[in-house]
């Protein structure tokens, strides 16, 4: 994936993807019961989001859309004052 800005901190790098659950947890299921072990696996990967790398925040926008490119410009004008 391209790099992307995080508009809470203003990192511009490439995201990280964040997975929810416990991959404990996914491993006893399969290890027990291999129907919740399917469910719990198929509900953490359809739940993956991809986040800032030094917030973890999910509102991260790509640099080539027009809102990335206005706020990329604006943290090159801040720094530069």
């Amino acid at each position: 994936m391209a790099e992307c800005i995080c508009k809470n901190c203003g990192t511009i790098a490439v995201p990280k993807t964040k997975t929810p659950g416990l991959s404990l947890v996914e491993i006893i299921l399969w290890l027990c019961y291999i129907v919740p072990g399917l469910i719990y696996t198929i509900w953490r990967v359809c739940s993956r989001v991809k986040v800032c790398r030094e917030c973890k925040s999910e509102s991260i926008v790509g640099l080539d859309t027009p809102i990335g490119k206005k706020l990329a410009s604006e943290l090159i004008a801040n720094d530069q004052k």
